[in-house]
């Protein structure tokens, strides 16, 4: 099991209708399977025990009093196991019938949450048999048990940190104001829903959308168990509809019509540090909850596998459909930046550097899509290739042939003799290819760009992309440098992504082969002479493969988490192409640079934001250019010495 995380599950057995007993068997069958399983929450529909159905069953004290016995029966059956059941039953108290969830856990009656919301609509007579529950907390007797009853009960579990139980049933989630609204308010961080939600053509469809939008709102885990196959059919159908979601990410969904049990990891983690974050999150102070403990043994809740998908490239959108759809709204917000940019400044030029390589690519696309936007000519954007000593024909010619079918106008300037000049002031040997040698290059370039800019009153375009800007794999008021950045918040294996998606949209055409050339051609600042006039310099062999250092950076920014768990995430999304060796040196190489080069993060030109992740240090990333990195690098060794 990954760090932070919990394996959950939600279950619908195939009931008989007033059957306490027969069903009651089938829930603790069903709770052991959950337990071998691991699991350390595990959610059955509304009255589950009775079944939804039983109309005015409900007022047979019979049937009121197998429920409970039942109820007993499983409580004792939990003796012993660690995870924490939540099952439905019709339950009497001074007279009244409410329609409750009982928690149990290790032989323990927790408490019980009543239904507050009751349905008296066509389909639905629940008002008919049972009293709405109210939010404060009273005791009752069942059985043995002096037991906690009310709606505003939250069951903390002491050893697991961050894990906070609350309930509500089926209709609350459908009202204006959920009871789970002040559940998440009060501390809750996983909300669970024993339902009963009849099936009608595409109710599915709203209630995933109901599920996965409360549990953005919320920043929560949500365990929706509903009822299925074994209610009554006598004017309804129930699907089995089972959902957990995550913070507005359907985690798993079970097919309809199938009564299947779901598991799946829900990670805690990521609801605090979501929760942490936002700082409108408010507790209502004047709404009072009580709190019921309980402990699960650590040894069980973090044995067994995760089930949870770990995507590789958090960066890219999964599905193609979505790709497509992010691909277009990325440039549309890059070039809508820099089309505000140039209409405030008044410029009508634009000038670049033109490598042949990937970043300078998308960034030329982008200024070419805001000059379009603009009505300005193409021939206005001075594309500028500066050839060195370690600039290959193949990088060189793409750049010549991006130039000439974008319409942008070419301008050739060869940095060699102003650098060799430049070596001879400073006294540095042209044959010691150290980071002298190569940076000075890369000033040089960006001092033509900000001169020319100058000549032709435009401005200069950035072409540095976030996973450069991370890793500190720029060069200081070189590369790092310009009067907008267009690809500052753009990661390499997203900025991969845009050009494929610009290349798809011009198929057949001369701009498609000199795209796929490009995406095709080595990552390289081809700032060292080349080898039999191939590319001699790799970036990804220095400083780690880009999809690593991506996600990497996902994990340490967007979510805030400790090196442990984004090695352990690494594994299980990387697992067959790296060796863990492999994946541990470079999160010590991120983290290190990462740390060491924040101060050219802290004075970065202007650009726009595409994502939930970005390091401008205006809107983004605060971060003090001196803080020391000790302590990151220490967890990482310590996972090196377990290998």
């Amino acid at each position: 099991m990954i760090l932070g995380m919990v394996k959950v599950a939600a279950a619908t057995p195939k009931l008989r209708v007033a059957d306490c007993s027969y069903n009651g068997d089938l829930i603790c069958r069903q709770m052991e399977e959950m337990e071998e399983k691991h699991a350390v929450i595990g959610v059955f529909p509304e009255l589950c025990i009775t079944g939804y159905t039983c109309g005015d069953l409900f007022w047979q004290s019979s049937m009121l009093r197998r429920a409970k016995e039942t109820l007993l029966h499983i409580v004792e059956e939990s003796r012993g196991k660690q995870i924490l059941i939540g099952v439905g039953l019709p339950l009497e108290w001074e007279g009244k019938l409410y329609n409750t969830a009982a928690f149990i856990q290790n032989g323990k009656l927790l408490g019980i949450v009543p239904k507050k919301n009751l349905p008296n609509y066509s389909e639905f007579y629940e008002a008919r048999h049972f009293s709405p529950g109210q939010e404060e907390i009273k005791e009752i007797q069942v059985g043995e048990h002096r037991v906690p009853f009310g709606m505003n009960l939250l069951f903390s579990c002491v050893n697991i940190e961050g894990l906070v139980v609350a309930a509500e049933i089926c209709e609350d989630l459908w009202v204006p104001c959920p009871p789970s609204i002040s559940h998440a308010l009060a501390g809750a961080t996983v909300i669970v829903n024993l339902s009963a939600s009849d099936e009608t053509t595409g109710k599915d469809i709203y209630r995933k959308d109901l599920i996965s939008g409360q549990s953005a709102r919320l920043v929560c885990g949500y365990i929706y168990a509903d009822a299925g196959e074994g209610e009554s059919s006598t004017d309804f159908v129930y699907s089995a509809h089972n959902i957990i979601a995550e913070n507005g990410t359907i985690l798993k969904e079970a097919k309809r019509f199938q009564n299947e049990m779901i598991f799946a990891d829900l990670d805690l983690d990521r609801l605090k540090n979501e929760r942490r974050k936002m700082t409108t999150y408010l507790q209502k102070e004047e709404v009072s909850y009580y709190k019921v403990e309980f402990a699960c043994d650590l040894d069980y809740s973090e044995k067994g596998e995760t089930d949870r998908w770990v995507d590789s490239a958090p960066f890219v959108p999964r599905r193609m459909e979505d790709r497509e759809k992010r691909c277009e709204e990325i440039l549309a917000i890059q070039s809508m930046g820099l089309k505000k940019r140039l209409e405030h400044t008044g410029c009508t030029h634009s000038v670049l550097g033109i490598s042949g390589g990937l970043d300078s690519t998308l960034a030329l696309l982008v200024t070419v899509r805001a000059f379009d936007m603009l009505n300005i000519p193409r021939e206005n954007i001075i594309a500028v290739t500066m050839p060195g000593f370690g600039t290959t024909d193949r990088t060189y010619q793409n750049a010549l042939k991006l130039i000439e079918t974008l319409g942008a106008t070419l301008k050739e300037i060869s940095i060699a003799q102003a650098v060799n000049l430049h070596f001879q002031q400073i006294g540095q040997n042209p044959q010691v290819h150290d980071i002298t040698y190569e940076n000075s290059q890369a000033r040089q370039r960006t001092l033509l760009l900000m001169n020319l800019a100058n000549k032709y009153n435009g401005l200069v375009i950035g072409t540095g992309d976030m996973s450069e800007l991370a890793l500190g794999w720029a060069t200081y008021n070189g590369d790092h440098m310009s009067m907008y950045g267009v690809n500052a918040s753009v990661p390499k294996t997203l900025v991969r992504h845009l050009v494929t998606y610009f290349a798809q949209t011009c198929r057949g055409s001369e701009l498609e082969k000199v795209l796929l050339d490009v995406l095709d051609t080595p990552v390289s600042p081809e700032l060292l002479p080349p080898e039999d006039g191939k590319i001699s310099q790799k970036t990804e062999d220095l400083v780690g493969p880009y999809e690593l250092h991506d996600f990497y950076l996902y994990y340490v920014l967007r979510m805030g988490y400790e090196p442990e768990k984004i090695y352990q995430l690494c594994c299980q999304a990387f697992g067959e192409r790296y060796e863990k060796p492999v994946i541990l040196k470079w999160l010590r190489v991120f983290y290190r640079r990462f740390f060491a080069q924040q101060f050219k993060r802290s004075c970065l030109p202007d650009g726009p934001k595409v994502g939930s992740v970005a390091v401008s240090p205006r809107g983004d990333l605060r971060m003090p250019s001196d803080a020391c990195a000790r302590e990151w690098l220490e967890e990482v060794e310590r996972l090196e010495r377990c290998l």
